[in-house]
């Protein structure tokens, strides 16, 4: 069993923190040290550069949301409603998000598309684990008949994963979460579409 390293897990949490909210490419060594009250020896000696940190930190934000995300759909009956609660754990995008500083896996795409392609491809495979839980609650629902037979349910995953991405943006953007709330209501109208007993 692994050690638990208080000094590793403090600086993890206080990079995912400044990565979040300045970025990666914004955020020093020096800023960590600052903001964790740590001697650059402490960090030094659990990583050897920013990009290890700053990949330690993204898994870490994968968890949280994670575990929100879980949350909010293990109560849940229906593969609609393990579907809205999805996409509520972000209807206070603009000021509560599961993360400080909004999605990360939308704000690590985003920062990591031009360099940096460790971060970039565990983004790519947080964003590919999302799509198919997605999936699979849709999937769920088809075959207890809440849905119709005949749905493309990649399709339809990507969909509102793509739109919840958007809504968290537009949210963050615009320091409100209407477009979270329009985003929600137009789901919940496509999810009734897609249903048998329409």
């Amino acid at each position: 069993m692994m050690k638990e390293d208080k000094v590793r897990d403090l600086i993890i949490q206080t990079s995912l923190a400044l990565f979040n909210k300045k970025g990666y490419s914004q955020t020093s060594i020096q800023d960590i040290m600052s903001a964790a009250e740590l001697p650059k020896g402490a960090i030094y000696r659990r990583f050897e550069n920013k990009n290890e940190i700053a990949l330690a930190s993204f898994e870490y934000s994968g968890s949280i949301v994670w575990n929100h995300f879980l949350e909010a759909t293990k109560s849940k009956d229906s593969a609609t409603e393990k579907l809205i609660a999805m996409f509520e754990v972000y209807q206070d995008a603009a000021n509560n998000p599961p993360v400080d500083g909004g999605c990360p896996l939308l704000n690590t795409a985003i920062e990591t598309d031009y360099g940096f392609p460790e971060l970039h491809e565990k983004a790519a495979e947080a964003h590919n684990q999302t799509l198919l839980f997605i999936q699979s609650i849709i999937e769920e629902g088809v075959n207890s008949k809440e849905f119709l037979q005949n749905i493309d349910s990649y399709s339809l995953a990507s969909f509102l994963f793509s739109t919840l991405e958007g809504a968290v943006m537009a949210s963050r953007l615009s320091l409100n979460n209407e477009h979270m709330h329009y985003s929600i209501e137009q789901i919940k109208k496509l999810l009734q579409y897609y249903s048998s007993k329409n």
